[in-house]
């Protein structure tokens, strides 16, 4: 399957909105820009899924780059030098652990995955993970063992607009704790990710897994 060119998420300088949720994403927001819609938070774009990569390790970039079904350029303008440089790579956890398993004999890719895991847990509010777990769980009692901590982390990130920050989540609503599970079954559990990598428009490739989408909700949540 082809790959499309690399998406790009942009790091604003000022406060940010996103035009299709109209969450508040403050100073430093990573976005992405539509062409119909305007700017668009990570979460509303379909990106939040993915982790970043900072520049650094030409061989870790390029392999994980190499291995990722979609992936992002993160840009961030400079005023000093008037133009727009990059800041690292978007792209899927598998990608990125793939290649630090390929690149484990080296030294300084050894201390950047401790790094980053220490990071991980840094942004991870353990006591907010943990109660929106819970609410998953409530919320659907049939998903696989396990897999509401997988939804949780990914959805409570503190860095990049994903949908567990957002005040709504953070009261543990309904909707909100939907959405996460949504995306976490369009990205794991369906081939969203290919159709989006071929440059498919973001709302046809939902819709032709949406039928998908729904049977799996539906079998988690049946009594």
């Amino acid at each position: 399957m082809k790959q499309a060119a690399d998406l790009k998420v942009f790091i604003t300088n000022r406060d940010s909105t996103c035009d299709e949720c109209g969450e508040n994403l403050g100073h430093k927001a990573w976005i992405t820009l539509d062409r119909d819609k305007g700017a668009l938070c990570l979460a509303c774009a379909d990106l939040d899924h993915l982790v970043f990569l900072p520049p650094g390790n030409t061989a870790l970039t390029r392999r994980a780059h190499q291995y990722a079904t979609l992936s992002a350029v993160v840009l961030k303008w400079s005023r000093g030098r008037n133009r727009y440089e990059r800041q690292g790579l978007l792209v899927e956890e598998t990608a990125l652990e793939k290649a630090e398993k390929e690149c484990l004999a080296d030294d300084e890719v050894r201390a950047r995955r401790r790094e980053r895991e220490a990071e991980r847990r840094v942004e991870l509010d353990q006591k907010y993970m943990e109660r929106f777990a819970k609410r998953v769980r409530e919320l659907f009692p049939l998903c696989p063992h396990g897999r509401e901590v997988v939804i949780a982390e990914h959805a409570c990130l503190k860095y990049s607009g994903r949908i567990g920050r957002t005040a709504t989540a953070k009261s543990l609503d309904e909707s909100a704790i939907r959405l996460a599970i949504i995306a976490h079954i369009r990205h794991a559990e369906t081939p969203y990710d290919d159709l989006l990598a071929t440059g498919l428009d973001r709302w046809e490739a939902r819709a032709r897994v949406e039928g998908k989408v729904n049977a799996i909700l539906n079998r988690w949540n049946r009594d």
